[in-house]
């Protein structure tokens, strides 16, 4: 970017006898990124103008002209015919230009009782209390899509693993849904955090409040915000909001990260359980066979960036003293980063999910692979009143028997059972099938097929209420 410091539009500069160096002035634009924060600028300078004409500070006349003026910038930055140029440092430094444009001498009255300071901070509340409603409902399709699949599979068998070992039968259905279970806290947690978030900056000023007879509280109301900042040096100072935001999108993150590397192994030759629709997987450029999960992949990828965001703002605040210090220009890009990954991402894992077909068969087939119902014999034993202490033991020599005869649990003779333990008899065959497992887990939240029923009514009436807060809308417009 090259820049002349000559007629530059600038928020500070008149204790300066120059303009700055051309190295600080390409050090200090932000303007190509921090654009996006256009529409809350100007909302916020709506209320500030507001605010200023009840202090007496702008007449009615010049009140309507102003808003007038604002309005008509709002629009021409929506249409294009309004950009910033090389020249403008920042957001605000481009539409404070484009009033200047628009309303002469009168277009610099909006400054007074306010800074970049608590602006920039109220613009950032205001962008991402927006965009984290337009992720949660992405989150919210996503959800939508396992619990769809789910309701499929509610008794389809699939061999649940623990250390990527067979483990224990269960649902398919189930399993989908232990992707929805976190997928429901992150909607949650980005709830918790707007209430907290839900704070006006704006009347903090630079750092000490205004002398003018400004209303912060009243500003706040206008802007959508519960209330107004109680401490300025705070107000200016606080990016919590913008770490614990970027924490629920690095959770986020690492969920569509697992649920990614299971469908990477579900899809795989060795597993072999899913089928991706061809508009949701792609091809090698050498190898005419292949069919690549690439969505998976790439979620499990983009796990590792939102991770970073959340340590860079992490890091970048650490170590700062009150109140506003020029690192926290550094708080943006990694915020705007995470939305923008998460809008790409998740419509993409939304669609391979809903569009993916699960071999039924063979899942069932594997779902008593590995000796998965040893633990049905366990409980049985249980159920016999033998202690379960004995019973692992007598169940484990059940299985090295089994193993060593490469046999299965119910292909053992009942004098084999016998030789075992005493306790061992042939009944016990009623608790060696997969549907009979499934059958016996019909506590709450269990994997059998009617807790997973429950569960799916549960998921199904919590995301109506998700897509509900979602789409409400904070910000005016």
């Amino acid at each position: 970017m090259t820049s002349s410091t000559e007629n530059r539009t600038s928020l500070w500069g008149g204790r300066f006898s120059g303009g700055p160096a051309e190295a600080l002035a390409r050090l200090s634009v932000s303007v190509q990124f921090d654009w996006r924060l256009a529409p809350y600028d100007l909302a916020g300078s709506r209320a500030h103008a507001r605010v200023l004409a009840h202090a007496g500070l702008l007449d009615a006349e010049e009140l309507g002209k102003m808003l007038a003026a604002l309005d008509d910038l709002e629009a021409a930055c929506a249409s294009g015919a309004f950009r910033p140029t090389v020249e403008d440092e920042d957001v605000h430094t481009a539409l404070e230009r484009g009033l200047l444009e628009r309303l002469g001498t009168l277009g610099g009255k909006l400054r007074a009782g306010r800074s970049r300071n608590d602006q920039v901070a109220t613009d950032l509340r205001l962008y991402l209390r927006d965009h984290a409603r337009g992720v949660a409902l992405r989150l919210v399709e996503l959800a939508d899509a396992l619990t769809e699949q789910a309701e499929r599979h509610i008794e389809t068998p699939a061999p649940g693993m623990t250390h990527v070992q067979h483990a224990q039968p269960v649902t398919f259905g189930h399993w989908l849904l232990a992707h929805v279970q976190p997928l429901l806290r992150d909607l949650s947690r980005l709830r918790d955090w707007d209430a907290r978030a839900a704070v006006s900056p704006l009347g903090s000023g630079a750092l000490a409040g205004s002398s003018l007879p400004l209303d912060p509280v009243q500003v706040a109301k206008e802007l959508g915000f519960a209330t107004a900042a109680p401490n300025s040096m705070d107000a200016v100072a606080d990016r919590d909001f913008v770490a614990e935001f970027l924490f629920i999108t690095a959770m986020v993150g690492v969920h569509l990260s697992r649920l990614g590397e299971e469908v990477v192994m579900w899809t795989s030759q060795e597993f072999g359980w899913v089928e991706l629709d061809d508009a949701f997987a792609t091809g090698s450029s050498i190898m005419p066979q292949k069919k690549n999960a690439d969505i998976a992949e790439l979620a499990r990828g983009k796990s590792g960036r939102l991770i970073g965001g959340l340590v860079t703002v992490l890091t970048m605040l650490k170590g700062l003293p009150l109140t506003y210090d020029r690192d926290m220009q550094e708080d943006k890009e990694p915020a705007f980063d995470a939305v923008d990954q998460l809008q790409l991402v998740l419509p993409a894992l939304a669609g391979m999910i809903s569009t993916m077909t699960v071999r039924a068969d063979r899942l069932a087939a594997a779902a008593p692979v590995g000796y998965t119902l040893a633990t049905e014999v366990a409980d049985w034993l249980v159920r016999k009143n033998v202690p379960f202490r004995e019973a692992h033991e007598i169940t484990g020599k059940l299985v090295a028997l089994c193993v060593a005869r490469d046999c299965a649990l119910d292909e053992v003779s009942d004098e084999d059972l016998v030789a075992i333990s005493s306790h061992l008899d042939p009944d016990v065959r009623s608790v060696l099938s997969v549907k009979s497992a499934l059958a016996a887990r019909k506590t709450y939240g269990s994997t059998g097929p009617g807790p997973v029923r429950d569960q799916l009514a549960a998921a199904a009436d919590t995301l109506v209420t998700w897509r509900a807060w979602a789409s409400e809308t904070v910000v005016p417009r």
